[in-house]
């Protein structure tokens, strides 16, 4: 134990003097033997006597050289195995002084677990067991869009039986519903070969790791094989396997596919906090995206923030890309990594890209900041759908449109209206498609639109904050385009939702939001997508009705459209036409057109 300052300064004078100048991590430790600084150096003994022979201008710096009682250090070969120990070491002892990474443990991962027949699931465990883990991931809705994709193509097994060898020719299990239902091949019971089921895992391998296009290329050389050997129908099913790839690739494809392997990082910064954004780019596609919270303890710099963003990530994922984006130069050498800060091109899109993902995980933890228990339940609920979809303005006036024809036929379309968050059925509107011949979705949207917007405009009504639209990239091409004619994009902002996945469009943006199935925000879209469907389909099967009623009128000898509106007009309905007397019927349309309407529903009898 030291018992004064001065002997303090003395043994912390020694030891630094003793420190070696090579790369490693040096620890501080208190009086009490605690452990309250952990930091990283290419030369220990620059980087450690810095604090002691310098002014710090940081007031916590300070406060932390003062409470500095021993000093002790681990060398290593480079700066890259540095970085990595003091990440661990961070993570291990969580010193009161270092940068604190916000634990994301809640972050799910896609595992192919190492076991005879392997399973593909989504997992939040990290189990050191020789599986491989794919992740993390921020998009629960993204994980299991890929494990659908995964089981639609493959017949992966999903029970939890050991299928050793052993167990299978003992006769240990029976095939299940999976295998009832085509889900599954029962490897359970010797019915799948284990060399097919370990190329099928090689290929969700591929794919996870964003290499589609040798999986494709795969399949199409067995396709042709089916073909060659007159086996249509499996040539068939492989096919229509390879279009499910496609249509996930193309999804995923947001830059130069020519770009074949980047990592890229972003960073925000406040007083409080780093925000770091990482996306893994393969192909053109991204495969992975995360987004990381440092709180500060030492009002560290943007760079520091970063380095130790880029450590946790090598820590994670075990490798980093050979070529890694950054928004600015760091003061750190890589092995095997090139860290680039691109100005222009594709490159510094996928930045561009990486930025305003960081940028709305940051307003999203604003908003929950801003959050009160006591604020009303609606204005709480327009605030979380504000900062979820991104919008400038509280969404206090939604409006959303669906079309609804069947083969064309009856073509209409609704428009359901919400304030507050609720519906408001006072200014829910019809329409009758008026310029579109034939079923077309995107013609029909811009004409509704447009009709509403229009007159909106014109009256000087209150436009809406936010538009939704029920379908996806093409009705909200439709919508936008409308609104951009009209003027009015900068005023309305206009999101489209995909029924099957529940995806979220954005108007020039390819990759879609997922929203999580319990989130508030996603509830209300849910809600004002099925109100317009719902409206929509009411007023529909009324026109097919009304024109089927027409059309039977027509069907009588000698009456015409005129004298159908006649007989509406004093009827009402067709079931008191179709019950009318004689006599009632010939006061209103004559005596020779009563006889044929009666006659055509009272078959039969003699008049």
């Amino acid at each position: 134990m030291i018992n004064s300052r001065s002997d303090r300064e003395k043994q912390l004078k020694l030891l630094v003097q003793a420190l070696p100048s090579s790369p490693g991590v040096y620890q501080y430790f208190n009086e009490d033997g605690v452990i309250i600084y952990i930091g990283k150096a290419k030369d220990l003994k620059k980087r450690v006597s810095s604090y002691f022979t310098k002014q710090q201008d940081n007031g916590k710096t300070r406060i932390l050289v003062n409470k500095i009682a021993d000093i002790k250090h681990l060398v290593v070969e480079s700066e890259e195995d540095a970085l990595l120990l003091e990440n661990n070491l961070i993570k291990k002892y969580q010193p009161r002084y270092n940068i604190l990474l916000k634990d994301d443990k809640s972050f799910p991962y896609i595992v192919v677990k190492n076991e005879p027949f392997p399973r593909v699931f989504q997992t939040r465990n990290f189990v050191r067991d020789g599986s491989t883990y794919y992740g993390p991931y921020t998009s629960v809705g993204m994980v299991r869009t890929l494990i659908e994709l995964f089981r639609q193509i493959y017949p992966l097994r999903t029970c939890k039986h050991n299928l050793s060898q052993e167990n299978i020719r003992a006769g240990k299990f029976r095939e299940c519903l999976e295998y009832h239902i085509g889900k599954c091949k029962a490897p359970c019971i010797g019915q799948y070969d284990e060399q097919i089921y370990a190329k099928n895992i090689a290929a969700i391998k591929e794919i996870l790791s964003g290499n589609i296009s040798s999986v494709l290329k795969y399949m199409h050389r067995v396709m042709l094989h089916y073909a060659d050997e007159l086996a249509f129908e499996q040539a068939e099913e492989v096919k229509n396997k390879i279009e499910l790839l496609k249509g996930y690739q193309s999804k995923s494809t947001v830059v130069n596919p020519k770009i074949t392997n980047v990592d890229v990082f972003s960073i925000i910064d406040d007083e409080k906090a780093g925000f770091v954004n990482f996306l893994r780019v393969v192909d053109g596609a991204i495969i992975q995206s995360h987004t990381m919270e440092f709180r500060k303890k030492l009002d560290e710099s943007a760079p520091d923030i970063l380095v130790m963003a880029i450590s946790e990530i090598q820590n994670r994922l075990h490798f980093l890309a050979r070529e890694v984006l950054v928004p600015i130069k760091l003061d750190i050498e890589l092995e095997r990594t090139k860290l680039l800060v691109p100005k222009i091109g594709d490159k510094k899109k996928l930045l561009d890209l990486s930025e305003r993902n960081v940028k709305y995980y940051r307003l999203d933890k604003l908003k929950q900041q801003s959050l009160h228990k006591k604020e009303p339940r609606e204005e709480r609920i327009l605030k979380v759908m504000q900062a979820d979809l991104r919008l400038k303005v509280l969404p206090r006036h939604i409006e959303c449109f669906d079309n609804s024809n069947i083969q064309g036929t009856n073509p209409v379309a609704a428009c359901v209206v919400f304030r507050n968050a609720k519906p408001y059925k006072k200014d829910y509107r019809h329409f009758n498609i008026k310029t579109v011949i034939g079923p077309n979705d995107f013609a029909s949207m811009e004409e509704v639109v447009y009709r509403r917007y229009k007159r909106l405009k014109e009256e000087g009504q209150g436009l809406p904050q936010l538009v939704v639209i029920d379908g996806g990239k093409g009705q909200l091409g439709a919508a936008v385009k409308i609104l951009r004619e009209l003027g009015l994009s900068d005023q309305i902002s206009v999101i489209g939702i995909a029924k099957r996945l529940e995806e979220i469009f954005y108007p020039g943006d390819p990759i879609p939001l997922y929203l999580d199935k319990n989130s508030e925000t996603l509830k209300i879209i849910q809600h004002l997508r099925n109100e317009a469907h719902r409206f929509g389909i009411t007023f529909h099967r009324q026109k097919r009705s009304i024109n089927f009623i027409t059309s039977e009128l027509n069907e009588i000898p000698g009456i015409g459209d005129k004298t159908i509106e006649v007989l509406f007009n004093n009827f009402k309905s067709f079931n008191n036409i179709k019950s009318a007397t004689l006599e009632n019927l010939t006061s209103i349309i004559g005596k020779d057109k009563g006889n044929k309407v009666y006659s055509y529903f009272n078959r039969g009898k003699i008049l």
